[in-house]
């Protein structure tokens, strides 16, 4: 009989319910055996809805269930590094939803606890690498299809549908803002597809229908051009306000062609014609754009536990891709251009 790893997850938001229905019905060789909430009602739903075993709203009690092999993090950003170094002490793997915290000074705490445990696995939710469609763009690159990538583009725009579910969101500041919580994904991209780090990076943004972001010092729509390592340029937009939709969209630009991934965000084939004209409809979210990334990521998980590997995402993805979301917070909110590696020679 196939060994199955058997998963506790904390945090049953909407990510979090998405990760725990998959654990329990579409990873396999996985078993959602225990699930943890602050909220006592979504535990008892899942529970019986499920037949999980085991339910906790103290984290620190799950931690102390023998029968777990793995822990799963989906809490709200400012939780991950605490718990994620309880878990790792405990003797547990880890899988931990981006990012790795709010403050670099946390993911470098997180960093330092997953070299301490060399023996288990961890691995962070950078789902995008994943995709069917993101992964072929990297085989592209890797194979040279497009000469020596120069410049990457990407946007990232939530459905302006969401704005007030989000805001709820970052008042209680949770977010650790818009190029923290937004690009964070587009980073981890950039530094894959390009094979260098950032150097200096200029942004800006605004609050344009929606004031209250400008009362949380956060951007409603904002933008950052980075120089890497090697002198190529990134260009990164994210926005909370796509009339459209969700919309995901890349572009590596090489010496010898160019590659782009999302241009149009049509959820399918249909095309609707009507007095309105011709219309696709397109994606509400990232849950259904990304629903097999999500599911492909845990497999990964699951196979690196059950084989002994690692995964390709490493702490060292997370804590790189923090520091450039981070420094472009500190652009955004002091107008400045930060040079990425003079605060990090400061700070060493």
């Amino acid at each position: 009989m196939v060994k199955k790893v058997k998963v506790g997850i904390v945090g049953l938001g909407r990510l979090g319910r998405q990760h725990a229905e998959n654990l329990a019905f579409r990873i396999p060789n996985c078993e959602l055996t225990a699930v943890c909430s602050v909220i006592e009602a979504e535990i008892t739903e899942i529970q019986e809805k499920w037949q999980i075993p085991y339910g906790y709203t103290s984290y620190d009690e799950m931690l102390t269930n023998k029968e777990l092999d793995a822990i799963f993090i989906a809490s709200p950003s400012g939780f991950h590094c605490d718990q994620i170094i309880k878990a790792l002490d405990a003797g547990f793997h880890v899988f931990s939803e981006k990012p790795l915290g709010l403050y670099l000074e946390e993911a470098l705490e997180v960093q330092k606890a997953v070299e301490k445990h060399a023996d288990k696995v961890f691995m962070l939710g950078f789902m995008r690498r994943y995709d069917r469609s993101y992964a072929a763009a990297k085989q592209k690159i890797e194979n040279g299809d497009i000469g020596e990538p120069t410049l990457i583009r990407c946007y990232g725009l939530d459905p302006a549908s969401q704005m007030d579910n989000f805001l709820k969101f970052a008042k209680a500041n949770y977010s650790g803002g818009l190029f923290l919580d937004m690009s964070v994904h587009d980073f981890d991209l950039a530094r894959w597809y390009m094979g260098t780090e950032a150097q200096e990076v200029w942004a800006i943004g605004g609050a344009y229908s929606r004031p209250e972001f400008e009362d949380i010092q956060d951007a409603e729509t904002g933008a950052a051009m980075v120089r890497f390592e090697n002198n190529a340029i990134g260009i990164f937009v994210a926005g909370r306000n796509s009339a459209h939709g969700y919309h995901i969209e890349t572009e590596i630009i090489g010496t010898k062609g160019s590659i782009r991934i999302g241009t149009l965000p049509e959820r399918d084939q249909i095309v609707l014609m009507q007095e309105n004209g011709a219309v696709k409809e397109c994606y509400d979210g990232f849950l259904e754009r990304f629903e097999q990334a999500f599911s492909s990521e845990v497999e990964e998980f699951a196979h690196c536990i059950l084989e002994g590997k690692k995964p390709d995402v490493t702490v060292h993805d997370g804590v790189e891709s923090t520091r450039l979301g981070y420094a472009c917070k500190k652009s955004f909110e002091t107008r400045q251009l930060v040079n990425i590696q003079a605060e990090q020679l400061v700070k060493n």
